[in-house]
């Protein structure tokens, strides 16, 4: 069972959420693996530590293009998809965005006069971190600069595909990296808070996924701090609240000095137990 926590912005809690989902799966004994898919900003070992088991670097093949052996065809650049290689014939100019470049090797395929090579680029890097008996967490880090993190995020989720309950902390928002993560999910949890910026991201999110057809349910994060619109909307749409989390300066004390609610408060645990059993009958 695969189950997303995201939002539609950062800030709202989504990772709170979906470590302390963590904490109270695994320890119950339940076979559980979080994956930080926030790979340009992962902050998970910032609440959980482990001892990293294994790590492996994600690169991808990009061309280059040797201009003394290159006849100036432009096949290389008539084949990509992407736009990828910059041609201008009459300049016999010809140049390869990297930032653009998917790995697809059609340019090699077009040019029959083997001005084109390959080389490696680092994307990021995928840790897998021991945490007990039947939990680990797997970070996904994109390279500072990297263009897209999303193969790093595809490798992560890859490497968690064995375990009984995954969870995955989404990059916010609803662009590529959102949607590499969720669509790799059962359910999704989505994480807004009362708020009119709350609610207009929470509606983008939720569209997103009826797009993709992805079952999803909603936490109310820092209940009480604005008004009933949000609740409002999810009532009209038919959208299950699944948990509120209320505007506690307790709950921001713990989670400001790297501690996990569900280790702290004895409520709050029977809380994100009770979310965890409610996640798990909407996602079967």
């Amino acid at each position: 069972m695969k189950i997303a926590i995201a939002s539609g912005k950062g800030g709202t809690g989504k990772t709170f959420v979906s470590t302390n989902l963590f904490e109270v799966a695994q320890k119950t004994g339940i076979p559980v693996t979080l994956v930080d898919c926030d790979a340009e900003e992962p902050n998970v070992t910032e609440f959980i530590d482990g001892d990293v088991f294994y790590s492996r670097t994600i690169t991808q093949k990009v061309p280059v293009i040797n201009t003394e052996q290159c006849v100036f065809c432009g096949k290389c650049s008539d084949y990509c998809s992407y736009n990828a290689i910059v041609f201008v014939p009459g300049n016999r100019f010809i140049k390869v965005v990297e930032d653009l470049c998917h790995d697809c090797g059609a340019c090699l395929v077009a040019c029959r006069y083997g001005a084109i090579t390959e080389e490696r680029k680092l994307l990021g890097m995928v840790k897998s971190m021991y945490i007990g008996p039947h939990a680990e967490i797997i970070e996904a880090r994109a390279e500072v600069g990297v263009y897209s993190p999303v193969p790093v995020i595809k490798k992560a989720i890859k490497e968690a595909n064995s375990r009984y309950l995954t969870f995955f902390d989404s990059p916010p928002g609803i662009s590529c990296p959102f949607i590499a993560t969720v669509s790799q999910a059962d359910f999704v949890v989505l994480v807004t808070e009362p708020t009119p910026f709350g609610l207009n991201d929470l509606k983008l999110s939720a569209e997103t996924l009826r797009e993709i057809s992805i079952p999803f349910g909603v936490v109310v994060n820092r209940a009480g701090l604005g008004n009933r619109e949000v609740y409002d909307w999810l009532d009209k749409n038919g959208i299950p609240l699944l948990a509120e989390i209320p505007f506690d300066r307790e709950i921001a004390r713990i989670y400001s000095q790297g501690r996990l609610l569900a280790e702290e408060d004895e409520n709050y645990r029977r809380q994100f137990e009770e979310l965890l059993r409610t996640i798990k009958k909407l996602a079967t």
